[in-house]
């Protein structure tokens, strides 16, 4: 089932698509606010956000750079403004599409279910990926080889494959794995990516994928 994350302000609209999306079977979490969506995002882990740019604590566009730190899970921006920049910074900062409001829940619907179509043909080009002598099959949590992974190394690697090539930060990865209580924990993440490079890489004194940047965090290269 689909985890879609709700966040406005306005408790009509927030009723109202809670029902229409429970309704198609989704699985559906809110907020009223931009701190609240992010501490729900990084808990509960939606494969889609619907946010309102307009929100009482933090601009959207912020919200948007938060989510954007640690997770390329597709954000859906609602907004009662109609001015093309705040489309463009919207865009900019990282949201998948925009709808005005007001808006037919239809539409709304149909831009969900595109994001998501679009998700899933992305996420099927990262379905297996080479790593040293293993190939990672994402879909079915299976890697050649033998090679065992625990649910937390699964979490850090999915999180770095999907990825490719960018600067993962500590931060991110605790957030994302752990939750923002544990952003200081930076030993947790020492620990699993040396279990990491030792399971997947030829040689995991002298990793070439799974790479270490010091004092900044981590990066996959292919």
């Amino acid at each position: 089932m689909t985890r879609v994350l709700v966040v406005d302000d306005e408790p009509q609209i927030l009723r109202a698509l809670r029902i229409n999306l429970i309704a198609r079977h989704y699985e559906v979490a809110v907020a009223t606010d931009g701190g609240a969506a992010l501490r729900q995002a990084a808990d509960w882990h939606p494969d889609l956000v619907v946010l309102d740019l307009g929100l009482p604590d933090l601009d959207g566009v912020d919200v948007i750079h938060g989510l954007r730190g640690w997770t390329s899970m597709p954000i859906i921006v609602l907004s009662g403004r109609a001015g093309n920049q705040d489309k463009v910074d919207a865009l900019d900062a990282g949201a998948d599409d925009y709808v005005t409001k007001p808006f037919g829940i239809d539409e709304l619907l149909a831009r969900i279910r595109a994001v998501s179509r679009r998700t899933s043909a992305q996420e099927a080009e990262l379905a297996s990926i080479t790593i040293g002598d293993h190939v990672v099959d994402l879909t079915n949590k299976t890697i050649s080889g033998g090679a065992r992974l625990t649910p937390t190394e699964w979490h850090i690697l999915e999180i770095l494959l999907h990825n490719p090539g960018k600067l993962v930060s500590q931060r991110q990865l605790l957030t994302e794995v752990w939750g923002v209580k544990y952003v200081k924990e930076t030993h947790y993440l020492r620990q699993y990516m040396a279990q990491l490079r030792r399971k997947l890489e030829r040689d995991a004194g002298h990793p070439v994928h799974l790479i270490t940047e010091p004092g900044m965090g981590y990066r996959f290269k292919a």
